[in-house]
């Protein structure tokens, strides 16, 4: 396929509702004519002739070159297969996913590169090339070219990194919150003398004083958008900072200009008010993506750092976890997390298998077994041979399908925010026709023109628009947290109120995860001599035993088998092979064997418990018209008879993470809206790919960054809570939006014609951003429901 047909816009772009650069639905432009200010940027900098012109371009010495660097990337380069190299970048700068593509597109074109990923929410780029490291420094010089920042990946940098960015935010923040409330007490008084009680003197005294404030909060405050406009305009290309900045440079030029000619109106309220908006948006921005860092990190972390190789003469030598190929034979000491997915070769044990299959119990492991990064062993030294390392490990491409899963939410645009981006262009347009009318038709003066027209844009400040959403965030919130669920994501309602269908994990989610002694035939001095073997071991079945009879003492002399039981003469507690049971059948439960000289063997049977109201939960999210079903990386017949139990008649078992991610993948592609619930690090992937996911707080910590939400307790009931308070939530944020647009389809036309004063301008935004807030705390005067066990 050429470059034009591959790059060119769609046909539907003709009816002018498609982004004329990714083929996206037009969602936010001055033209509408690119669905975002990056896609505007890209077809900005390639141009409309497409990918294979900018290419010939380049090679003619038209377009982007790579730019000299300041440091040497080659430094940071490791290697891959033979002949090919490897390098991790923080890119700084992205701004969405036409940045994105714009890299990506970029560097595959290069013939020696191999591939190149970027990451919207970690900012990482994966870059691999067939050459010597020494190249590096021209594909970085490429990337730096656009206007990026790329500097080489470490996650304790890049951690850092994003928490001084955050505290910056945050400083501007408070320095842009503290000029706007004084600001606007000095203009409250300004408005009021505006029928004759304040003399021009004061006036004046007072716009001075509020320069004074508001014109160092702007420069210190706005330094985030100012820095990121210049970024983009030294690099030949714009964003989304850049109209941002100019409009608050201009609001402050004419204010300062009307001050110092002692005119009556002055909009430094406007410039410190508009900037405070939007740092509150820049800053819940950051913190979502920092979540999805966060997540993305905890999984990283738990891969190990180095590994004990065993070479060709049996000598053990330590390496980093990053210099382990294929192959390898690896020594796996009691207690070491596995660095490299392979085959066990030599020994037998037990592993934590938690991040591949999510089940608290472990799992026996023997020659042949194939275990994956990220395991634990808890018993024996093991011997394997490694069959994947690097980042071609299960563990890495866990944390790819997260970061993929959070790149495509981070796209995810709140109601708020889509209304604002219709809002602002119909308020900016009317803007420019009141200016052109004055200076056309009502022959006015250029500069009374343009300060009637920046009358508009200010009384119409959607003050009660910007209050929509965020105060009924905030009431919806403190009633959750009441129920002992935390919300952590700031789109979290609007999706959860969208929901009509439900996947739930099992282990630790529809049940407790705790394995439990079921009901047994043995009868007491039975338990008591079985319990007695299991106090010396921290097997979790074994454990549960123990807390079944808790008055037994730990017998002496007990040998240990890993992945079998537990020995002490003639008398065994573990597996039915262990045990010499040949006739064993399974039931899906979790079992230990007790033997002894004399006696028939007994079988102990475990269970783990649905959560409380679990059975009851399921039926009332069908009740709600919700489908629910359940996936679970455990045994079919274990799954069997959770579902079961809890009236599930929809379950899969023994799911790994990529076909649960898989199968929420193929619910959304019938058009779904997909809850997901899930507490294993397995699961993390699927919450994050979920249109909306949650997380017992027995989760995993990387679960939970995942997650949407996270409700304490053993009862499911606030599955129920969470989204009865969404779908509220989401009502009362349509009339939000009602109230304040019907509000300023009323004060618009009275400031174009000049009816309305500054006073009763901020009377009218006052009461309507009461209104919006009264009509929010409705939803936090539901009545309680008692707490369960």
């Amino acid at each position: 396929m050429s470059d034009a047909a591959l790059f060119a816009p769609p046909p539907a772009l003709a009816a002018g509702r498609l982004c004329g650069h990714c083929g996206e639905p037009v969602r936010l432009s001055a033209d509408a004519s690119f669905c975002c200010a990056g896609c505007a940027s890209a077809h900005a900098i390639i141009g409309a002739a497409g990918l294979g012109a900018f290419y010939r371009r380049l090679d003619e010495g038209r377009a982007h070159r790579p730019v000299p660097l300041d440091s040497d990337f080659a430094a940071h380069v490791r290697e891959g297969r033979p002949g090919e190299s490897q390098l991790e970048l923080l890119v700084d700068g992205l701004d969405c996913a036409a940045c994105v593509w714009l890299i990506e597109s970029l560097l595959a074109r290069h013939p020696d590169v191999l591939r190149a990923r970027v990451h919207l929410s970690t900012r990482r780029l994966s870059l691999a090339w067939r050459g010597p490291a020494a190249a590096a420094n021209e594909h970085v010089g490429l990337v730096a070219s656009l206007g990026f920042r790329p500097a080489p990946y470490d996650m304790v940098a890049a951690a850092g990194a994003e928490d001084r960015e955050a505290r910056t935010l945050l400083r501007a923040l408070a320095v842009a919150g503290f000029a706007t409330a004084n600001v606007m007490l000095l203009s409250v008084a300004v408005w009021a003398g505006h029928d004759g009680s304040m003399g021009a003197a004061t006036r004046e005294l007072f716009h001075f004083l509020s320069a004074a404030i508001a014109l160092p909060a702007v420069a210190y405050a706005g330094q985030p958008f100012f820095r990121s406009a210049l970024a983009a305009l030294r690099s030949g290309r714009a964003n989304m900072d850049v109209p941002i900045s100019i409009g608050v440079i201009l609001a402050c030029v004419v204010s300062l200009n009307e001050t110092w000619r002692g005119g009556e109106h002055a909009y430094f309220d406007s410039a410190v008010t508009l900037l405070f908006f939007l740092l509150i948006g820049r800053y819940l921005d950051r913190r979502a993506r920092g979540r999805a860092r966060q997540a993305v990190r905890s999984l990283l972390a738990l891969s190990s750092r180095s590994a004990t190789l065993i070479g060709a003469d049996g000598l053990a030598t330590s390496r980093r976890a990053d210099q382990v190929t294929v192959d390898d034979r690896l020594l796996v000491a009691a207690g070491e997390r596995l660095a490299a997915d392979g085959v066990v070769i030599d020994g037998r044990s037990t592993m934590d298998t938690a991040v591949v299959s999510g089940e608290s119990l472990p799992r026996p492991v023997e020659p042949g077994t194939p275990v994956f990064a990220g395991m634990v062993n808890l018993g024996a030294p093991l011997q394997v041979r490694v069959t994947a390392a690097g980042d071609r490990t299960l563990l890495s491409e866990i944390v790819r399908l997260v970061e993929a899963a959070e790149h495509g939410r981070s796209r995810f645009v709140a109601l708020a925010d889509r209304v604002a981006r219709a809002y602002a262009p119909v308020v900016h347009a009317t803007a420019l026709l009141t200016f052109l009318g004055w200076l056309a038709i009502g022959g006015l003066p250029w500069d009374d023109a343009l300060l009637i027209a920046t009358a508009v844009l200010i009384i119409t400040c959607p003050c009660a628009l910007a209050l929509a959403v965020p105060v009924v965030q905030v009431v919806a919130s403190g009633r959750l947290l009441r129920r002992g669920v935390l919300l952590l994501s700031p789109t979290a309602l609007e999706r959860l109120a969208d929901i009509d269908h439900v996947v739930i994990d099992k282990t630790g989610t529809l049940t407790l995860g705790r394995p439990e002694l079921a009901e047994t035939a043995a009868d007491a001095e039975t338990l008591a001599a079985a319990a007695a073997l299991a106090a010396t071991s921290r097997h979790p079945l074994a454990r549960a035993l123990s807390r079944a009879v808790p008055h037994a003492a730990p017998a002496d002399n007990v040998l240990e088998t890993p992945g079998e039981g537990l020995q002490r003469g003639p008398v065994r507690l573990g597996s039915a092979r262990f045990c010499g049971i040949a006739d064993a059948t399974d039931d899906g439960r979790p079992e230990l064997w007790f033997s002894r000289p004399g006696h028939a063997p007994v079988r102990l049977a475990f269970t783990d418990r649905l959560r409380p109201n679990a059975r009851e939960t399921i039926a009332s999210l069908r009740a709600r018209g919700l489908a629910v079903e359940l996936l679970s990386g455990d045994r079919p017949a274990a799954v069997a008879h959770a579902a079961a139990e809890a009236g599930l008649d929809r379950w899969q078992a023994e799911t790994t993470p990529a076909a649960k991610a898989a199968r929420l993948a193929e619910l959304a592609a019938s058009g779904r809206r997909v809850l997901m619930i899930g507490d294993g690090l397995n699961d993390a992937p699927a919450l994050a790919a979920a249109h909306a996911s949650l997380s017992p707080a027995t989760a995993a910590e990387a679960t939970q960054n995942a997650a949407d939400a996270v409700f304490q307790g053993d009862d499911l009931h606030p599955v129920i809570e969470i989204l009865d308070v969404a779908r509220s939530a989401g009502r009362l944020v349509r009339q939000n939006l009602a109230l304040a647009l019907l509000y300023n389809a009323g004060a618009i036309p009275l400031a174009i014609l000049g009816a309305v004063t500054p006073l009763v301008a901020a009377l009218a935004m006052s009461s309507s951003s009461l209104l919006v807030i009264g009509n929010a705390l409705r939803l936090g005067r539901a009545p309680r429901r008692p707490a369960h066990g």
